[in-house]
């Protein structure tokens, strides 16, 4: 009896062993072979197969993936659903799409026509694909575990942003890693709405209709190494807690509602080492409580920072302010906020027990930019003489300005 009850378990591992490996394959999917659609291959295949898409053009649409499967091009094949419709739409775990050029999905106000659709699925990895003029680049809904890698994903240049949708576009997922891809051209380059724990690293978006980036409700993420640059609206972020951004470039964002960073009800979260150059407003914040902004280097912009009155607690410490037309603007005669041990190119202090800081501390908001935040077409007087002699008056006896609005130790060298 022993005997074959262990002869019994020898033959079940044989088959599981058989099922588990010995039966996954390649489909070979070729249009001069015996398989010439992808839709021919998943309905052939089983899970854990690899189906081999051969270099080609394929006109396929509407492609459902039920099955744990990988698919991979070959010389970069060409997926075409000539506007017609969505193109991947992937409803099962562990499936991998590698290096096929995605392209050419519809248009829709009412469905979310994608070249790659993930619903919700986990440990889904998206990596090196081309995914050319779609509607939406990648669409997550619900998924979690997910990787979307060194992509390019390129909109279809439309003039609207309501006829555009997002490069990456999350919704209800968590720890998904967006890495290493080239985005442009699309309504907003990554966007994010209640998706948690997840990493964005290394990414390049411009060139986009309304944001870079923009996120909402969405907690507990790491924005680390990415470059927005050249885009309408530049970079929005709302409605959150606990995000860390570090070591991001935010550039050439410029237009009268355009800004490097807007951050609007965002509480208990970390900005440094960032990059903010040649932004019309480099970091707008409102609503925004418990911020360290601390080691950014702010140079060349139209405003450094524009910060509402409903704005407290925020710290900003050791960043370099240097070469913007106005460093801070706020709408309040009140401080609520901390500058400390930052450098400012525009002071003129002194430092007479060479300690490394300013013996008068600076003040950041000037007379003409609270003129100009209430009345913009005083613009016009900028650099004139007169509003320099104001200027200097407003700093000896101050009445419209902030008083206690003031870095009270100012660097005299640019922190490195």
């Amino acid at each position: 009896m022993k005997i074959i009850f262990q002869i019994n378990i020898i033959i079940l591992l044989i088959i599981t062993f058989r099922h588990t490996n010995l039966e996954a394959k390649d489909i070979i999917i070729d249009k001069s072979g015996a398989i010439t659609s992808i839709k021919q291959a998943l309905g052939l295949c089983q899970n854990g197969d690899r189906l081999i898409i051969k270099k080609g053009y394929y006109k396929e649409r509407d492609i459902e993936i039920n099955k744990s499967v990988q698919i991979t091009g070959e010389d970069f094949p060409v997926v075409d659903a000539e506007f017609k419709s969505g193109l991947f739409h992937i409803k099962a775990d562990d499936v991998r799409i590698e290096g096929l050029i995605i392209k050419n999905t519809a248009m829709s106000f009412v469905a979310e026509y994608a070249g790659i659709k993930i619903d919700s699925a986990k440990n889904c990895i998206i990596k090196g694909n081309k995914i050319l003029y779609n509607y939406f680049g990648v669409y997550i809904a619900f998924g979690a575990d997910c990787k979307i890698e060194d992509n390019i994903i390129v909109g279809r240049q439309s003039k609207s942003e309501t006829t555009s949708g997002n490069g990456v576009h999350l919704w209800y997922s968590k720890n998904i890693t967006i890495s290493n891809n080239k985005i442009s051209n699309q309504r907003d380059g990554i966007y994010l709405e209640f998706s948690q724990n997840s990493a964005i690293d290394n990414n390049i978006s411009e060139n986009n209709l309304r944001y870079g980036l923009h996120f909402m409700f969405s907690h507990r993420c790491v924005y680390n190494g990415n470059t927005f640059r050249n885009n309408v609206g530049g970079v929005a972020v709302m409605y959150t807690k606990y995000i860390h951004m570090y070591n991001n470039k935010f550039e050439n964002n410029w237009g009268p509602a355009s800004y490097g960073l807007l951050l609007k009800d965002i509480t208990d979260s970390e900005i440094k080492y960032n990059l903010f150059h040649e932004n019309s407003t480099a970091i707008y914040l409102e609503n925004s409580v418990r911020l360290l902004i601390e080691h950014n280097n702010i140079t060349d912009n139209g405003w450094a920072l524009k910060i509402k009155s409903n704005s407290t607690d925020n710290d900003f410490v050791n960043n370099n302010f240097i070469n913007n037309t106005f460093d801070v603007a706020t709408g309040s005669k009140r401080n609520y906020v901390t500058f400390r041990k930052n450098y400012w190119s525009k002071y003129s202090g002194y430092d007479l027990n060479r300690d490394g800081y300013g013996d008068v501390p600076y003040k950041p908001v000037g007379l003409f930019s609270a003129i100009v935040e209430n009345n913009s077409p005083a613009m016009i007087l900028l650099r004139s003489l007169f509003i320099q002699i104001l200027e200097v008056a407003e700093k000896i006896v101050p009445s419209i300005t902030p008083v206690d609005l003031e870095d009270e130790s100012p660097l005299m060298r640019s922190v490195r």
